[in-house]
């Protein structure tokens, strides 16, 4: 199939893969992408886009053999004369209530664990005000993608990237995916790297670590990476799994440490006295009454944050399709309510987490509370389980990263056992390289969240809105497009300041994300 075809012709593209931060992805028997599309002056916008197989011809799918088994496949559905564009593979049977937990799971991800952080460097009012202004601008993002996706009828971000410009359309989506979930893993794998000593030190009773080599970090995630990672990445398929949810533990711990907080020391008894005088941080920074604006070099980090914990986008459409009755006015509430509960959840944590430790929170929030006490039972209990579900999230995220990489270098192939292994042997290669040599996870949330992100929630959907939409149902200097290009706009005023903040900060020596814990 060329793909240099007219964007308004009847094409047959390839099955993309919905890739997000969390790493839900769907494989090639959960889901295939119906892209049959009415010539834009046909189609009428209005009508909404529904999974019916009863009324209009499914493609069929050839199963048992190895061709389809690859990362691109191809399915042409039977619409001509029909002008309104359907998903055509299946009817949808989820409900209404799951859609939003699956969207809030999409939602929910490592960005969390560096909200407290956020929080400290621009006041409690001051990050409230941004994360109000991120996540309204998440939901009105989504509903420039459920509008194109109705008009095109396509379910796929990388597609709806090729239906407006093109292959390079579906490049650049699909280059700001796969870096999109690279920072996932690298999050995800940094957490292992921080936490699993610590949850070692604790079970093994070590009070001050020597040096050995069973509690260092660069080790244990290179041992996790081969032997738990590798094996699962290199399944066919594999589960879902996603982090669980931190704010209740962050909130209950906010009355069970004292303010200021003094810094477990280990002695004959195990129980902990710090005299503050011998902090080295200052006496400013056990100031227990928290800042309402506060702006200092870190503070330019805080949108990248913020859009790297809002990033669901690629996930919208394929829940949009699953859903059971899809209309676009529909999947609009499971959006808002999905982005209204991970808000809430995310304002809680990000207050509690501040609350707890104020200026002395760290980026990676719950490796904060090792410093409180690191036999804390309820904080290991957490510890093991956010090391679990980003240790199996990892390989989640890997399988659509690799199947983005295959659509774009290798299009139209079939399953290949070397190439399937050697794909994910070279991405957490590199990865592990990446998280050995970051020294912060501030530095993984700041790059991602300044590029990637604002990217997948502001430009694309924006620009793809602009050139799908008919100009005859909307020209060019109608309101919907000019709000659509502001929008744009204000991404890339996002992605400019963020980058140029986190660059001056980056030169001028004083940055946390270029110096270790």
């Amino acid at each position: 199939m060329s793909e240099d075809k007219p964007a308004d012709t009847v094409e047959t593209a390839p099955a993309e893969v919905n890739t997000i931060p969390n790493g839900k992805g769907h494989e090639p028997g959960d889901e295939t992408t119906a892209t049959a599309k009415t010539p834009p002056a046909e189609t009428d916008p209005e009508k909404e886009t529904v999974a019916n197989s009863a009324q209009n011809a499914s493609p069929h799918r050839t199963e048992g053999t190895e061709a389809n088994l690859a990362e691109s496949q191809e399915f042409l559905s039977s619409m001509e004369g029909q002008k309104t564009t359907r998903f055509t593979d299946f009817e949808g049977k989820t409900s209404f209530g799951m859609s939003v937990f699956n969207l809030g799971n999409a939602i929910m991800g490592s960005g969390i664990l560096g909200l407290a952080y956020a929080m400290a460097n621009t006041g409690v009012v001051l990050f409230l005000i941004l994360l109000t202004v991120v996540a309204v601008l998440s939901s009105y993002s989504i509903h420039l993608l459920l509008k194109s996706s109705g008009i095109v009828g396509i379910r796929a971000y990388e597609q709806l990237g090729y239906r407006a410009f093109g292959t390079p359309g579906k490049m650049a989506a699909g280059i700001a995916i796969t870096l999109q979930n690279i920072g996932a893993m690298s999050s995800y794998l940094y957490i292992v790297k921080y936490e699993f000593p610590l949850v070692l030190q604790a079970f093994l009773k070590v009070d001050k670590p020597a040096g050995e080599w069973y509690l260092n970090g660069n080790y244990l995630v290179i041992i996790v990476s081969v032997a738990v990672i590798l094996p699962l990445a290199l399944m066919k398929q594999l589960g879902e799994c996603a982090i669980s949810c931190l704010s209740y533990i962050v909130i209950y711990k906010k009355f069970n440490v004292p303010c200021p907080f003094v810094d477990f020391v280990f002695n004959g008894t195990l129980s902990g006295t710090h005299d503050n005088a011998t902090d080295p941080v200052g006496e400013d920074s056990h100031d227990c009454v928290p800042k309402m604006v506060n702006l200092n070099s870190q503070t330019a980090y805080t949108i990248p944050i913020l859009a790297f914990a809002f990033v669901c986008h690629p996930e919208v459409l394929p829940i949009y399709t699953e859903l059971r009755n899809p209309t676009k006015k529909k999947m609009q509430h499971v959006s808002n309510i999905s982005i209204a509960v991970m808000y809430t959840m995310y304002f809680l944590a990000a207050l509690f987490g501040y609350l707890t430790f104020y200026g002395e929170v760290e980026a990676e929030l719950l490796h904060t509370y090792s410093r409180i006490d690191p036999y804390d039972i309820l904080i290991l209990c957490v510890r093991l389980a956010v090391l679990t579900a980003v240790t199996l999230t990892v390989p989640i995220v890997l399988f659509p990263v690799r199947r983005a990489i295959q659509q774009m270098l290798f299009p139209n192939k079939t399953f290949y056992w070397p190439r399937h292994i050697a794909i994910a042997l070279i991405l957490l290669t590199f990865i592990n390289l990446l998280v050995i040599f970051a020294p912060n996870i501030l530095g993984i949330f700041g790059i991602i969240g300044a590029t990637s992100a604002p990217c997948l929630i502001f430009i694309f959907p924006a620009v793809f809105y602009i050139r799908i939409v008919p100009k005859e149902e909307e020209p060019m200097r109608s309101t919907p497009k000019i709000l659509a290009a502001c929008f744009a706009g204000i991404g890339f005023l996002f992605m400019i300041m963020s980058l140029s903040f986190i660059i001056i900060d980056w030169t001028s020596g004083s940055s946390k994300a270029s110096s270790g814990h």
